[in-house]
């Protein structure tokens, strides 16, 4: 029997197989890694009716074009702006599943509001799990197809070879922008490191996220950050979202795939309910960031997965006949030339 898959067209500038990642392995040197936006990455999970942790594809900013290799696989998009281009004839937004059949192609393109997008396909990718975790982790070179971002010619396996006869689900309106919000830290574990007006500069100042950004962290442009006296500490574990300044004074917000230990003071840690805010920020884009307690942090949490919850219980059914189909007819070329009503 044909194993069921996707066949690598084109790559992608960076396209991983991604979960919720590995937790629990900080002590031996290895990051969470997983999904930079996991709260897109279950949206995307779940209208496939997946399991919010089942393996995908993270998407960074440039998509990879794909081809069909079973008998029908049902996927989705989720993530601003994002769209699946199908056969130049077709276009699918973000936030709706779709069935293709064996032979298609297709093209994850990635939206101007988002650096990153999930493709979740129903059963989910399937590749051997390391320390418990599908998730990619490229400087390490493990899990996801031998531990790296997906290249021409690759073959991502799937667990499902003909999709479920049932309807395709939509959220029942698209998501709001996050635009620029503030994202809300917490301030420490270092921040008696830092003099009183590093920290009045974190809170009041705008940052730019400069092309020094990947899945393991993100340079700040902006005003330097100095320290009371010197900028070494002994080396303590890190959490995602920290925000640590070495001697330069320029931070550095870590994300995914971030060192475990480090030696440089963190004046400030990203609370996880907007972690996934700040992993859709392209380089260029602008972070600007207010304290909060731990507790209202917590809150946050609760309430961002009270929404989660909320979106995949309310997905609708798309219909067989559901109205025109407004991204086909945009992206087509319709009008050929003008004729005079006389000719």
């Amino acid at each position: 029997m044909t194993a069921a898959g996707l066949k690598v067209l084109a790559p992608g500038l960076h396209t991983t197989v991604q979960d919720l990642g590995r937790p629990g392995y900080l002590a031996i040197g290895v990051p969470p890694s997983g999904a930079l936006d996991g709260f897109s990455f279950r949206l995307a999970n779940a209208l496939v009716g997946n399991d919010p942790e089942a393996p995908a594809l993270e998407v960074l900013l440039s998509g990879p074009t794909l081809e069909i290799a079973a008998d029908t696989v049902r996927v989705a998009l989720a993530g601003a702006d994002a769209s699946l281009a199908i056969e130049r004839s077709r276009i699918v937004t973000a936030g709706q599943s779709v069935t293709l059949s064996r032979g298609a192609v297709f093209q994850v393109v990635v939206g101007r509001r988002s650096a990153c997008c999930y493709l979740a396909v129903e059963g989910g990718v399937v590749v051997p799990p390391v320390l418990g975790s599908a998730s990619t982790y490229v400087r390490a070179a493990i899990g996801g197809i031998e531990g790296r971002a997906l290249r021409r010619g690759d073959f991502v396996p799937l667990a499902v070879a003909r999709a479920t006869e049932r309807a395709e689900l939509r959220l029942r309106s698209p998501l709001p922008a996050t635009g620029d919000q503030p994202i809300r830290v917490v301030l420490g574990p270092q921040k008696e490191c830092f003099t009183a007006a590093a920290v009045v500069a974190l809170l009041g100042s705008e940052f730019r996220i400069s092309q020094s950004a990947d899945r393991m962290g993100m340079r700040l442009d902006g005003p330097l950050l100095r320290h009371r006296a010197g900028w070494d500490i002994v080396s303590d574990a890190i959490p995602t979202g920290a925000i640590q300044v070495p001697g330069s004074g320029q931070p550095i917000l870590l994300l995914a795939d971030h060192q475990t230990t480090g030696g440089y003071p963190k004046i400030a840690t990203v609370v996880s309910a907007d972690l996934p805010i700040v992993g859709r920020r392209r380089p260029g884009d602008t972070l600007r960031f207010v304290a909060i307690t731990v507790e209202a942090a917590e809150e946050l949490c609760r309430d961002a997965e009270r929404q989660l919850a909320e979106l995949a219980a309310r997905l609708v059914p798309v219909a067989d006949r559901e109205g025109l189909d407004l991204g086909s007819l945009y992206a087509g070329n319709l009008i050929s030339g003008v004729v005079s009503g006389l000719e």
